[in-house]
């Protein structure tokens, strides 16, 4: 499924490019203050404002989230980053949606309240999961090669928990709870096809350049990289929380 020729590249090559990508992750990240999952203060206000069915706004906050979400960018594009048949990239997306939309629905209706530093770091690890799959690394660590489709599923389920620990952090009003949630979950669905149709757009094109697959190794390393920096980032806040 995988290239080959990662198992040719030596320890030099990928110091130089791990290097290079963590400065640019660092300057990107460091640029951002709000974790993944945050709902802005303005949107914040306005979920525990209203009160009754609000359909249109609710999924017009669940598509912001998805496409501003680049946690869920970042996982998504290392699942779809092989996958060249449609038929692949959609039974992928729909267990990713299967997973995420399962745990922010019942998360938030049942109200789970599960730590969302420690969730937010299972999600960087998700990410770091899926380059390394891409790197080839646990066929050459291991022997095998994981189900992706069963990991799809299973970080799947943490990206839809970590946004449910979000939610219930605003105390939404019971009165059209259900409506406004599966409101926010079409639009969390809406918004990931908009980013999913502008990947597949940008990698459709890079991968008819002769250079994809020399590139490739690299934008899975950074995608790697930003990966332990979501997983640093969400540990420290764990254990500096008062």
């Amino acid at each position: 499924m995988y290239p080959s020729f990662w198992r040719r590249i030596g320890i030099v090559g990928f110091a130089t490019r791990m290097s290079s990508a963590l400065f640019i992750l660092v300057l990107l990240f460091g640029a951002t203050k709000a974790s993944a999952h945050n709902v802005t203060p303005g949107d914040a206000g306005y979920i525990q404002e209203i009160y009754g069915i609000n359909l249109i706004p609710f999924l017009y906050l669940g598509a912001k989230h998805m496409v501003t979400g680049y946690d869920h960018i970042l996982f998504l594009f290392g699942v779809i980053f092989f996958l060249y048949r449609m038929q692949h990239v959609a039974i992928y997306v729909s267990l990713f949606a299967l997973g995420h939309s399962t745990t922010m629905l019942l998360g938030v209706w049942f109200g789970w309240n599960v730590n969302a530093y420690l969730i937010d770091a299972i999600i960087g690890l998700s990410v770091i999961y899926k380059a390394l799959d891409n790197l080839g690394a646990y066929q050459r660590w291991f022997g095998f090669h994981p189900n992706t489709k069963i990991a799809t599923l299973i970080f799947g389920l943490f990206h839809g928990l970590g946004l449910a620990t979000k939610i219930l952090d605003y105390d939404i009003a019971p009165d059209g709870l259900l409506p406004n949630l599966l409101a926010f979950n079409v639009g969390v669905e809406l918004g990931q096809t908009l980013a999913l149709a502008v990947i597949l757009i940008v990698m459709g094109f890079w991968r008819r350049t002769n250079g994809f697959l020399h590139h490739a190794y690299t934008a899975n390393v950074a995608m790697m990289t930003a990966g332990f920096i979501l997983v640093g980032y969400q540990l420290t806040g764990l254990f500096t929380a008062v």
